[in-house]
């Protein structure tokens, strides 16, 4: 156990890169790496781009965001498409921040301080999108609903929303990391590399999928979608 102590304890610490008088958290020099890899690789997948007589490339790049736009309108319907480019950008950063971890890099996502920063983006834009859908006063008519006797959970329910969001996901993936220290322990050859890539593919997708999924279900609650 002291080794699973430690190896958590080295996990859990933040460390930082110099850069004259400034000391950048490993966390954000991996995210620009991650930035920089989604735009590069955006510049060159989009390059050549035609009506007709299209690639096999353009025509799986525009299945992929057939796939993604309509899960998304679905959820939010008409009044939340403007929202689309903003949450397929979270899913896309989010899932190369987990699935990173396959190439012995640390993710990001391990850092709470990325999550939090996550978690408070979101919650911004639902609040912004009850506040463009309902109005002003619509808006914090719906802080009263049903009975004024909810306003006060309904204002700690705006506080709860991106804790639960941060949280989930930053517990989420440093769970996967425990469970993996205990299969070590337990059963050091073969079996760790298999549950290795069930955690850094499989479950780092489910939770980008969980992170995405529920901030538009908060976003449409916001907006009135459940009205």
């Amino acid at each position: 156990m002291n080794q699973l102590t430690q190896a958590l304890m080295e996990e859990l610490t933040v460390e930082y890169f110099t850069i004259g008088p400034l000391q950048i958290p490993e966390s954000v020099v991996i995210s620009w790496g991650i930035m920089a890899f989604l735009v590069i690789g955006s510049i060159l997948l989009t390059r050549n781009l035609r009506v007709d007589h299209i690639s096999k490339r353009q025509a799986m790049l525009e299945m992929v965001y057939n796939l993604g736009n309509s899960f998304f309108e679905n959820l939010l319907g008409e009044q939340g498409k403007r929202y689309v480019p903003y949450l397929m950008t979270v899913a896309l950063y989010i899932a190369c921040s987990n699935l990173i971890g396959v190439f012995g890099i640390k993710p990001p996502t391990k850092d709470l301080n990325v999550t939090a920063a996550l978690a408070l983006m979101s919650i911004i834009l639902i609040e912004y999108a009850g506040i463009h859908a309902r109005g002003g006063v619509g808006f914090l008519k719906s802080l009263a609903a049903p009975t004024p006797v909810m306003t006060p959970m309904n204002i700690l329910e705006i506080a709860i929303r991106p804790t639960s969001l941060c949280m989930r996901l930053f517990g989420n993936v440093l769970g996967a990391f425990v469970i993996m220290e205990l299969i070590k322990l337990v059963v050091p050859v073969f079996v760790p590399a298999v549950f290795s890539l069930y955690f850094d593919l499989f479950d780092g997708l489910i939770q980008t999928y969980v992170f995405v999924f529920l901030t538009s279900l908060f976003m449409k609650e916001t907006m009135g979608g459940e009205d």
